[in-house]
Formats: structure tokens, sequence, C-alpha cells
């Protein structure tokens, strides 16, 4: 399980980033593509780590809604 964060980007792309996973980043047409889309790239992400036997980076973002 890994958080994503997802917001709109300035093209009209959805951007979906995974903080735990330095540089695993995202986008899609839609809030659902870019869903999609980070999900594949976590993956990769991962499968990349263990093939050259490095330890994966653990979950260790939290996050936080402030009202203002």
């Amino acid at each position: 399980m890994r958080q994503v964060i997802i917001y709109p980007g300035e093209d009209g792309y959805w951007i979906a980033e995974c903080p735990s996973l330095p540089g695993c980043v995202s986008q899609g047409e839609s809030r659902a593509a870019a869903i999609n889309n980070i999900k594949d790239a976590i993956q990769l992400y991962v499968e990349v780590f263990e093939e050259d036997h490095l330890p994966v980076p653990e979950e260790r973002f939290d996050a936080l809604l402030i009202a203002v």
C-alpha cells in the first residue's frame, strides 16, 4: 500500500505522485487515468529495485489536511 497525491496540472492533465518513492510520478488525461498510471509506475519502480537487489523504500509519508 502506498499513499499517492493527485492534483490537476497546469496543462489540464492530472498529476499523481508517490512521495515515499522519490521520483515516482505519473499523469493522465483524467483523474482515473492518472491513478491507473501511477499504479503501473509504482509497480515498475518496485520491480527495478528488487531486480537490482536494493531495498525498496518503506511507506513513510504522512498526510495532513489543515484548514487555514
